[in-house]
């Protein structure tokens, strides 16, 4: 078994560092830029409105054509969805989604690029995906 060397270690702590620096000035900013009512309580955003597409009790079910390709969502559509209850299909294939903790979701398929709905990541797939089948996720 290889032992760490000096030059592993600092390499290691360096990739922390600036990984712990770069999330603390994402934070930052992203602080700086939201408005006062996204910067609002969980308490206050809980009787806002929804937002278009969702209704208090999470997003709207759909089932449309989208550049050619069949999209379908609903809640408790599907088998892996990350606690959020909602299943995604692109041409009958689960397309892995999950909902972060700021209302946004993201697919396996474009998991940096978090959107406002389950239908956006359904979209957001379908673009990425430029016409290749979706591959089940086990």
């Amino acid at each position: 078994m290889s032992e760490l060397s000096r030059r592993r270690a600092l390499v290691a702590g360096a990739a922390v560092t600036a990984t712990a620096g770069l999330a603390a000035l994402t934070e930052t900013t992203r602080a700086a830029a939201e408005p006062a009512e996204v910067a609002a309580s969980p308490a206050s955003r809980a009787s806002a409105p929804a937002a278009p597409g969702h209704d208090h009790d999470g997003p709207k079910a759909f089932d449309e054509v989208y550049l050619g390709r069949r999209i379908q969502g609903g809640p408790g559509a599907g088998g892996h969805h990350h606690g959020s209850g909602y299943g995604v299909f692109i041409d009958g294939v689960e397309l892995h989604v999950m909902r972060n903790a700021d209302d946004t979701w993201i697919s396996v398929v474009s998991h940096y690029d978090p959107v406002g709905s389950p239908r956006d990541a359904a979209r957001a797939a379908v673009v990425e995906l430029a016409g290749a089948p979706l591959v089940p996720f086990n």
